[in-house]
C-alpha cells in the first residue's frame, strides 16, 4: 500500500494554508508568523499547528481563530486543484495492483469536499484524518490503516512534503518518500533520510513506478 499526505502532496494548497494562517493571525491582532513558520505546521492536527504558529493565541481563542482562518481557506477552496500529473500517477499505481491511501492533518470533512471537488475519492482503500485520531508525527495513524487493510509495516510505502509526515512513517517502522514541491524545504526533508527525495511529480512517478 502508498499511503499519502494530502495537503503539498497530491493538492496544491500548501501556499494558500500558509496565507490563511496569516491573515487570521492577522485579523485577531496577534503577531503574524512568518512564511516559513505557517509553512512549517502544515501537516500537524490544528490543534499542535496552532500551539506552534501562534504561541500567543490562548487556548479559549483557538475556536475563533479556526474560524476566520476556515472562511479564508472556503473562500479560496474553489481555485485549488491536484498538482498536474496526480489523476495519472494513481491511476496507474492502482493499475499495477497497489492499494492507496491518504493520511493527512485535514479534518474529516475537509477530505470529503476534497474528494469530491477532485473526483479521485474513489481510488484510495482508507483514509485517516487529523481530528479522527493522533496528529503527525505520531505513528497512529499509519497503525490504523495497517489494522484496517491487514498489513504490516513492511507493507507500507509512505509519501509526503513534510518532516510530520517522514517523522510520522519513521515512528510506525515504515519507509517514506519525500517530495520537495510542497510545504518544507528539500534540505528538511533530506534531513530524515528517506528513500527518496523527489521535486516533481514527474520524478514521483518515475520513482514510484520503478522501485514501488
Amino acid at each position: 500500500m502508498i499511503v499519502f499526505d494530502w495537503d503539498g502532496t497530491l493538492f496544491d494548497s500548501a501556499s494558500v494554508i500558509a496565507d490563511c494562517i496569516q491573515l487570521a493571525a492577522r485579523e485577531m491582532a496577534l503577531p503574524v508568523p512568518d512564511r516559513e513558520t505557517a509553512s512549517h505546521v502544515i501537516g500537524l492536527g490544528l490543534n499542535d499547528s496552532l500551539r506552534h504558529a501562534m504561541p500567543a493565541l490562548p487556548q479559549e481563542r483557538y475556536a475563533d481563530f479556526l474560524a476566520l482562518y476556515r472562511r479564508h481557506f472556503l473562500e479560496r477552496e474553489d481555485s485549488l486543484s491536484l498538482f498536474s500529473g496526480v489523476p495519472d500517477l494513481l491511476a496507474e499505481l492502482k493499475s499495477r495492483g497497489h492499494q492507496l491511501a491518504v493520511a493527512t492533518g485535514k479534518p474529516r470533512r475537509g477530505l470529503e469536499r476534497a474528494f469530491q471537488a477532485s473526483g479521485i475519492g474513489s481510488l484510495f482503500a482508507a483514509s485517516r484524518c487529523g481530528d479522527e485520531t493522533r496528529s503527525k508525527p505520531d505513528p497512529m495513524m499509519l497503525l490504523e490503516l495497517m489494522r484496517e487493510l491487514r498489513l504490516g509495516a513492511a507493507d507500507l510505502l509512505m509519501v509526503g512534503d513534510t518532516s510530520h509526515d517522514l517523522g510520522m512513517a519513521r515512528n510506525a517502522g515504515v519507509d517514506a518518500v519525500a517530495v520537495g514541491y510542497g510545504a518544507h524545504s528539500i534540505a528538511s526533508l533530506r534531513a530524515w533520510q528517506p528513500r527518496a527525495c523527489v521535486e516533481s511529480v514527474v520524478e514521483l512517478r518515475q520513482w514510484l513506478t520503478t522501485n514501488a
